[in-house]
């Protein structure tokens, strides 16, 4: 007996074998024996390295080559972001980029201790400058220079100087901010 309505569906009939893909944890591995990984060679003509940086064809269309670092490092070497525009066109151009882009200007925070390991927060490395000292300076420098600093500053040594108050009271911030650092940098176990 022939069922019509079967015949509207097709592969109905097949059986469906379970994959070994379904649902979490993924029971094989990535990259598994039998798929070849897919990896994308750089578009310039004989090289046999991956590539893994896009660069635009032309200034404005969506389509891209692939380039390995070093071919992406030579396109990009004669690339001119201005050409063809006139110094006007270019200086507005320019003031929109700054404009849009000035988050990441702000969080360019490898420049904040020049040569130090980033390991500094920005308030720390403030204190570091209210006391003189480098951003690599440990806490004994730190507890020194705060001492030597505050001895200058004091209200019993100097009184009835609102300056020396001031100061006095940055120096204070600034030695608790930096203490209050070590304290969290130090493992007390």
């Amino acid at each position: 007996m022939r069922r019509p309505w079967l015949a509207d569906y097709p592969g109905t009939m097949n059986r469906t074998r379970r994959s070994n893909d379904w649902g979490f944890p993924r029971w094989r591995g990535y990259e598994g024996a039998r798929a070849a990984a897919n990896i994308r060679l750089c578009d310039r003509h004989g090289c046999n390295e991956p590539g893994e940086c896009p660069a635009p064809k032309s200034p404005n269309s969506p389509d891209r080559w692939y380039f390995c670092q070093k071919h992406a490092a030579e396109y990009n070497a004669g690339w001119d972001y201005f050409a063809g525009l006139t110094a006007e066109e270019a200086a507005m151009r320019e003031s929109e980029e700054r404009r849009d882009a000035s988050g990441f200007r702000e969080s360019a925070h490898h420049a904040w201790a020049g040569s130090g390991d980033g390991s500094r927060s920005r308030d720390e490395l403030r204190a570091l400058e209210v006391l003189g000292l480098e951003p690599d300076a440990d806490f004994d420098a730190v507890r020194k220079a705060w001492r030597t600093r505050a001895k200058e500053v004091h209200p019993d040594v100097r009184p009835d100087d609102a300056e020396a108050a001031r100061a006095f009271q940055a120096l204070q911030l600034a030695y608790e901010v930096l203490r209050a650092a070590e304290e969290r940098r130090e493992w007390k176990g």
